[in-house]
């Protein structure tokens, strides 16, 4: 057990090195981030009095944009040079149907418990909050499947992204349970907790907006969780939202890469051999 705790932390430090290292080589996807959450603000109130036409331009530039995300990632995690601008207007287009086909199958059912709120608030609303957080758990590292798992449909992302969850679940959700805990420890912790995995399930961590919302409720948590004054809090979460998205996505890529090309098994015993070294 010991054994296994030490190979864990060795695992996370080993990642975090490599996040550090991508980090110093991909600042222009942190300023990408920052512009492309503008473009985004922007084309959602342009759209939002549009009704279904609205809904039908949000969703393709969310695609757009998710899908140039996680290309800056993937590109970021070799850290063999130094993105450019070239790499930002390239990203454009990537990923793009992928990110569709998952918004598309899981609206389906979301749709379907949305309407069976409106008739039924109570018994409907557990409904939709247990599919939710079903979804935030089992599709958690669907992003990370999208770009480094070879797939054929939007069923196979599914189906990789449980295999995974399935296998690597203590090692995949823990540093996100430590990120978590200000928010998880706060008074409303339960309700705030269940309220963010929604949000995060409904679009399977495809949804831009949530990209950047996820780590800017945690900083605000662990703002408050150190004392820091409320009026001056918004200051620091714009100043360090943008990179601590950049960091989680890196650091998520880096584990899912490191967790998928070892078992726990192997990774127990590569270290208990480098400790004999």
């Amino acid at each position: 057990m010991v054994n296994l705790v030490s190979a864990t932390f060795q695992l996370y430090r080993h990642v975090l090195n490599k996040t550090v290292r991508s980090l110093t080589c991909s600042w222009v996807t942190m300023i990408a981030l920052i512009v492309f959450a503008v473009l985004f603000v922007a084309i959602s109130r342009i759209a939002a009095p549009l009704g279904i036409v609205g809904g039908l331009i949000l969703g393709i530039a969310n695609a757009l944009l998710v899908g140039a995300t996680l290309r800056l990632i993937e590109q970021s995690l070799s850290a063999s040079r130094t993105l450019g601008l070239k790499d930002v207007t390239d990203s454009f287009g990537h990923y793009f149907w992928d990110v569709i086909g998952v918004g598309f199958v899981l609206w389906l059912p979301t749709m379907l418990l949305d309407m069976g709120l409106q008739a039924n608030p109570s018994y409907g609303q557990f409904l939709l909050s247990a599919f939710l957080l079903l979804v935030f758990i089992l599709l958690n590292p669907a992003p990370e499947v999208i770009y480094q798992v070879r797939h054929e449909s939007t069923l196979d992302v599914f189906k990789s992204s449980y295999e995974f969850v399935l296998e690597h679940w203590i090692e995949w959700f823990l540093p996100f349970a430590v990120f978590m805990l200000p928010v998880i420890l706060s008074p409303s912790g339960l309700f705030e907790f269940f309220s963010l995995s929604g949000r995060v399930g409904r679009g399977a961590g495809l949804d831009f907006f949530q990209i950047l919302m996820l780590p800017f409720t945690v900083i605000g948590g662990w703002l408050s969780y150190l004392g820091l004054d409320p009026d001056g809090q918004w200051i620091v979460l714009i100043l360090l939202t943008p990179p601590t998205a950049m960091a989680a996505l890196l650091f998520r890529g880096h584990l899912f890469a490191s967790l998928k090309g070892s078992s726990r098994r192997q990774r127990l015993f590569a270290h208990q051999f480098g400790a004999r070294q």
